[in-house]
């Protein structure tokens, strides 16, 4: 896979104003910095170029290997994802909130008993601002949940890019990954830290 004619205009304008920032690479671009997300995150995950906080993108020097870059990207997510805690709609929040802690997650994934379907998800930002509310605790968390259609689905057979696009464009932390579309079975999760493991361990494998 090689870098598309975007993400090259995007290294040489870092190669010739650095540090610069992700608007002025748009403006540079004649587009808006939402529309090249998934570019940059690409060319930093790839370690072309370095995002410094409250300093810009900086060019690394490192020179874009198309055989790594299918081995990092071209991964499936079958190959990465991991067991996603699953709770049901009528799982209070003080059980959900103990789930949350006991397994170190950063979401929950709520699923009908009788049909094993995703119905939703429960993530730490719900919880938190739930105990903020001081909504009682006993309280079913189906009130509190995210439900479907809006949630980010990923199925077995994405690569790692397109569930990352999916990650950085919605900026969210996991992807709920599914068997079947219609059925809506969960069959495992996906998240960000999930795929940086994999990003460092291809690199040390170097």
């Amino acid at each position: 896979m090689e870098l598309s004619d975007r993400q090259k205009k995007i290294i040489d304008i870092v190669k010739h104003h650095e540090p610069i920032s992700g608007d002025k690479i748009a403006e540079e671009l004649g587009l808006t910095k939402p529309t090249l997300r998934s570019d940059l995150a690409v060319l930093t995950m790839t370690g072309i170029l370095d995002a410094r906080p409250k300093v810009g993108y900086v060019y690394s020097g490192i020179a874009f290997e198309p055989l790594l870059h299918d081995r990092l990207f071209n991964t499936t997510v079958s190959e990465l994802m991991s067991t996603p805690v699953i709770v049901y709609p009528e799982t209070t929040i003080r059980d959900a909130t103990t789930s949350l802690f006991m397994y170190d997650c950063g979401s929950l994934y709520v699923i009908d008993q009788e049909t094993k379907q995703l119905v939703g998800i429960v993530s730490r930002k719900d919880l938190l601002r739930s105990l903020l509310n001081n909504q009682d605790n006993d309280l079913a968390i189906a009130i509190i949940m995210t439900r479907m259609p809006n949630l980010v689905l990923a199925t077995p057979d994405m690569t790692v890019l397109q569930a990352g696009e999916l990650l950085v464009n919605h900026e969210i932390d996991s992807l709920p990954v599914i068997g079947d579309r219609a059925a809506k079975e969960v069959v495992g999760k996906l998240s960000k830290t999930r795929i940086m493991q994999h990003f460092i361990q291809m690199g040390s494998d170097q």
